[in-house]
């Protein structure tokens, strides 16, 4: 269907691609990775034709349909969610919302005077709504939003109030409900909680078109995609398999790679040595001669590239007391909402909880009352003696000085400490070289997280408090950070909608739900074996992709 051959492209003075080709087949299903400026989203809008190539060519079959979702979901204002998930549908969107200006304007009393008109105006715009499917699309469209976790009321309600999280939401479902013979996601499963990812999981597995698409979160991508293409380096190298075997091969190649490449210059010193110790000798002129034109001629194997990752290195923690928070008779409410209504809660040291629960359950919440930056309306949140906390929110990256350099930012928190020590924290989180000199209102999301969990973790805290800290990691940087809190000593108390993450750090859940508030010993993985499923509030849906 979609085809890239010999395809080089350049952006400003960082090479993209030299001569690189892939392809996209009917009905596949596709991951798509690389490092941070690999090329990645270049890729999409040149398949787009947003962009093209400087050399070679992307050919796509006449008369395919693509439905391409990126993060830059633009300006939506003016009419409801469900009308602008509708509007990726073609005309019937049109149609309805002329539908609903008659509407309107039967209800309007100041125009009884046209209301013959408009009657029959209406009951020609309802055929042709008819006749397009659009009550059937409406109702597609409603499901497609509940699956993406939105309720009816902020269906209906006008698109500009929402939060920019909840704004791609309806981008991506305006793909979703398009049905295009080809979809390009890049990121869907940014910004999305844990049900919706779930859910928008078995969506993608059941469509049956083809799907390229970008994700952090290995797990998402493992039980979707059955082929991987890696950006690296300038070439497209195709996999056949999940994320998890696209990870063993590469590592298999590296290691084979390095064993050829040692190989070699194994050889190439010793027909050095030999070189160097008898091309004095007369007698050994001639072989001499040979070796060195062999040596011109042998091709040079290169080493395995080293990605540059972040490391994570925790300084042993202070020892906490043993209850390191308590909460006791927990009321908290917002206006007539309540969150909480006698929550008892007893956090120990070193215990993992991993907080479970659907938009609006008050994980967040909880998180906040636990690091203090909200109060209970009644009762009491009690941290132990020693705790010394670290609060890692999304709130805490919008508090970087955007004029301050990372560098300052550094400095101004640990205005004490050595430059030099500065410095390498800087390089454990990935500011190498002039990246430290960076302004905090150029960094991307996944920089700023890094920046303030660098600030967080130099002091290193007995309790960390963590609210969605890989949102914004890519999946090499996200691996090292499960890697480094695998070994740490400490108490955790964190939300997350990365099941990996959740499985591999959790040794506790604590799952909000309507129905009441559950403790469950065991971690996440535990959770799911003793509940039959992967997140509270899971509901079966309907909704079936239909062919097309």
């Amino acid at each position: 269907m979609i085809r890239l051959e010999n395809i080089s492209k350049q952006n400003s003075h960082r090479i993209l691609f030299v001569e690189a080709s892939a392809a996209l087949n009917r009905g596949e299903k596709i991951g798509l990775v690389g490092p941070n400026g690999a090329g990645k989203t270049t890729l999409f809008r040149m398949i787009t034709g947003e962009e093209a190539p400087d050399d070679g060519r992307v050919t796509v079959e006449k008369q395919v349909t693509i439905g391409y979702f990126n993060q830059d979901v633009g300006e939506m204002a003016g009419r409801s969610a469900v009308a602008e998930v509708m509007d990726g549908a073609g005309p019937v969107s049109a149609v309805a919302a002329e539908l609903a200006g008659l509407e309107a304007a039967m209800a309007d009393p100041d125009r009884a005077d046209e209301m013959d008109a408009i009657i029959e105006r209406y009951g020609e715009v309802q055929a042709r709504f008819e006749e397009l499917g659009g009550y059937e699309l409406e109702g597609r469209a409603r499901e497609v939003l509940a699956g993406l976790s939105f309720s009816q009321e902020m269906m209906d309600a006008d698109v500009g109030a929402l939060s920019g999280g909840w704004k791609m939401r309806v981008a991506l479902a305006r793909i979703l409900l398009m049905r295009p013979d080809v979809m390009l996601l890049d990121e869907p499963s940014n910004h999305l909680d844990l049900e919706s990812l779930i859910w928008l999981e078995a969506f993608l597995k059941g469509y049956d078109g083809a799907l390229l698409m970008t994700s952090h979160d290995r797990e998402f991508l493992n039980r979707i995609v059955s082929k991987i293409i890696e950006i690296d380096d300038g070439s497209l190298t195709s996999y056949s398999g999940d994320y998890a075997f696209y990870e063993r091969q590469r590592a298999l190649h590296a290691k084979q790679q390095q064993a050829q490449f040692d190989r070699q210059q194994a050889m190439l010193a010793k027909e050095l040595k030999f070189i160097e110790r008898f091309k004095a000798r007369a007698s050994h002129a001639s072989q001499v001669q040979s070796r060195v034109k062999k040596l011109d001629k042998i091709e040079r194997f290169e080493p395995p590239r080293r990605r540059q990752t972040v490391v994570f290195d925790f300084p042993p923690a202070p020892r906490s007391g043993e209850d390191v928070a308590v909460l006791k008779g927990v009321h908290k409410g917002y206006g007539s909402r309540i969150i909480y209504e006698g929550l008892d809660l007893t956090i120990r040291r070193k215990e993992r909880w991993c907080v479970l629960g659907v938009n609006g359950a008050g994980k967040s919440t909880l998180l906040k009352l636990v690091a203090g930056s909200t109060e209970p309306d009644s009762g009491t949140v009690t941290v132990g003696g020693s705790v010394k906390m670290g609060y890692f929110s999304q709130h805490a990256m919008e508090l970087l000085d955007g004029d301050r350099s990372v560098f300052e930012s550094l400095e101004a928190s640990f205005p004490l400490a050595d430059q030099g020590a500065l410095r390498a924290l800087a390089g454990c989180f990935g500011f190498s070289g002039d990246d430290v000199e960076k302004r905090c209102r150029v960094l991307s999301g996944g920089e700023k997280a890094r920046l303030v969990m660098a600030i967080m973790l130099f002091n290193p805290p007995n309790f960390l408090v963590l609210d969605e800290p890989t949102n914004h990691l890519d999946l090499d940087t996200k691996e090292m950070l499960i890697t480094a809190l695998s070994a740490y000593e400490g108490t955790m108390l964190f939300v997350s909608h990365d099941r990996h993450f959740l499985a591999t750090l959790s040794n506790r859940v604590l799952e909000l739900t309507p129905d009441g508030i559950h403790q469950y010993g065991g971690g996440y993985t535990e959770y799911v074996a003793r509940t039959g499923q992967e997140a509270p509030g899971l509901h079966p849906t309907s909704f079936q992709p239909a062919g097309r």
